[in-house]
């Protein structure tokens, strides 16, 4: 069985994220929504297999992802974000073609939000890289995933491929593995925050740990882009606001100086070992000397 986490606040496409993945499983699944802002949820399709958990102060999206794996029962596990597409069987194409130590991500499309299809104007989005970190940007001096064009065109052929890191919003992974690796999500205002690097966090505890992550380009899913109209039109600035905050840019600069000095528990590799095993890495110098954080 697949246990499906969806961490949800405000999410004007929720039901319609779970409408895609009830509509496109094809084995056993469960899923589990955490609806942080505590408004109840009218779900016509009543399906036993889909369960709401309001609580009664915001659990943040780590917070929210922890409750989901305190009951997910099914040997696999994934979260989504509350605001994608689905393609026919992706749950089954997925854990058939996985290794217990993997990290699997779908490869992803961008979704279009007023048909509520994939957008297909626009290829897909299959690997990402770290960026090195510089003292700019609305982060802070911190690493943060980018999406890498020439990976993707230099490497297309390969359908089950390495990805440096992941866009965040859709993976799957071996339920005992993920608990044993990553176990629940830090969220300390101190560490990653209850928002921030949840990216780094877990890729890196499986890259750096012994694992390895992954995308699987024979299923897809399609992501919401959010612009700055999604924000101001649908959402609401304020979830904007709340992204962008002090504790989610402090996290990132957190989380870049904790893997980029080694600090993590139970490292199998430095953190150099990465960027060696992608090198050359865009952003990223050849003098390993000037790979450090401070």
């Amino acid at each position: 069985m697949l246990s499906i986490i969806i961490p949800s606040y405000k999410e004007p496409y929720l039901l319609q994220t779970i409408d895609s993945i009830l509509d496109n499983a094809k084995g056993k699944i469960e899923i589990f929504v955490n609806v942080d802002d505590g408004i109840p949820v009218e779900f016509p399709r009543n399906d036993p297999r889909v369960k709401f958990n309001y609580p009664k102060s915001p659990l943040g999206m780590r917070g929210g992802i922890n409750k989901g794996l305190k009951v997910a029962r099914g040997k696999y596990i994934m979260k989504c974000d509350a605001h994608c597409v689905f393609g026919p069987g992706f749950d089954k194409i997925i854990t058939g073609n996985m290794e217990e130590n993997w990290l699997v991500v779908p490869r992803r499309y961008s979704l279009y939000a007023d048909g509520w299809k994939r957008d297909m104007r626009f290829p897909p989005k299959d690997y990402h890289y770290l960026t090195y970190p510089v003292a700019s940007g609305i982060f802070g001096k911190a690493m943060f995933p980018i999406e890498w064009k020439a990976r993707a065109v230099e490497r297309k052929d390969h359908l089950i491929d390495d990805t440096m890191i992941m866009q965040g919003s859709c993976y799957i992974a071996n339920r005992k593995y993920f608990m044993k690796k990553v176990g629940f999500l830090d969220d300390r205002v101190t560490a990653y925050s209850p928002f921030g690097a949840e990216q780094m966090e877990v890729g890196l505890k499986y890259w750096l740990g012994g694992g390895e992550v992954k995308v699987n380009k024979n299923t897809w899913y399609a992501h919401l882009f959010k612009n700055a109209r999604y924000y101001k039109e649908v959402a609401g600035n304020a979830l904007r606001r709340h992204k962008l905050g002090i504790q989610s840019k402090g996290g990132w600069q957190w989380a870049t100086n904790h893997w980029m000095n080694n600090e993590e528990p139970g490292m199998i590799h430095p953190f150099s070992w990465l960027i060696e095993k992608f090198m050359p890495v865009p952003t990223w110098p050849e003098d390993k000397k000037l790979w450090t954080y401070d």
